[in-house]
């Protein structure tokens, strides 16, 4: 099947597309303030320049888009009838390029998770998923020294400020 626009039309209309503030990533920055998480967007010190980062965390997030990502078993993940060496070629590159920027990214510490632009169909059940990766991933700090008293235990001392709880 042959395209039904010219080559210089079809070339236009790829550079349109974005590589980042598209609008699934949009959805999902939203939806992740609403839910009081605080990210980062496009860390370039990343390897792949997540779309978000949530350093509280240590986790990325990549927002993809089910064509461009070549979502598994996703309907919307089809190959243009049209010059399939070429598709097949740019989508091959895609993957494996994802595939070593996550690679990277948990070989350096980070927790990577990828929100696929189809899930964004039912945000409830994405808004459930992400709070359990997110939970699952919270960081605690520990310091070297376990016996230093903190601002909240009874006895500990707070910017220059001696506290002392009442004894009941």
């Amino acid at each position: 099947m042959t395209d039904h626009i010219s080559t210089e039309h079809r070339s236009w209309n790829m550079s349109r597309i974005k590589g980042r503030d598209t609008s699934p990533e949009k959805r999902v920055r939203s939806m992740l303030h609403r839910m009081g998480y605080r990210f980062r967007l496009q860390r370039s010190d990343l390897p792949g320049k997540p779309d978000l980062v949530l350093p509280k965390y240590r986790t990325a997030v990549f927002v993809h888009g089910c064509f461009w990502h070549r979502h598994p078993g996703c309907k919307y993940a089809t190959t243009p009838k049209s010059n399939t060496h070429y598709w097949h070629d740019k989508f091959t590159k895609n993957v494996a390029r994802d595939t070593r920027n996550q690679a990277e990214l948990r070989a350096k510490g980070w927790r990577v998770t990828v929100v696929w632009e189809c899930e964004l169909r039912d945000m409830e059940s994405l808004a459930e998923r992400l709070k359990k990766v997110l939970s699952a991933h919270e960081l605690t700090y520990q310091t070297e020294d376990l016996t230093a008293e903190i601002a909240a235990e009874k006895h500990g001392e707070y910017a220059g400020y001696a506290y002392h709880a009442k004894k009941q």
